[in-house]
């Protein structure tokens, strides 16, 4: 199912808002580090789109708790 980028934007900006980067380094926490992985190669790739059952397990499971919050009520 094609996703648009937007929607991986939004999910990597909930889970940075859910749990600030932290540490001198800045680290952002693994959800939201997987989905940067993911976002990051779609910029690469010069894509738009991305199907999030294609993607590692982290930044799957990081993209559905993200949507199956984004879509309540």
């Amino acid at each position: 199912m094609a996703t648009p980028i937007t929607d991986l934007e939004d999910a990597i900006n909930y889970w940075r808002a859910r749990s600030p980067a932290q540490g001198e380094e800045r680290r952002l926490c693994a959800e939201a580090s997987a989905l940067a992985e993911v976002y990051a190669v779609l910029i690469f790739q010069r894509q738009a789109e991305f199907d999030p059952a294609t993607v590692a397990q982290a930044a799957q499971a990081a993209f559905a708790a993200w949507r199956s919050e984004h879509h309540k009520g």
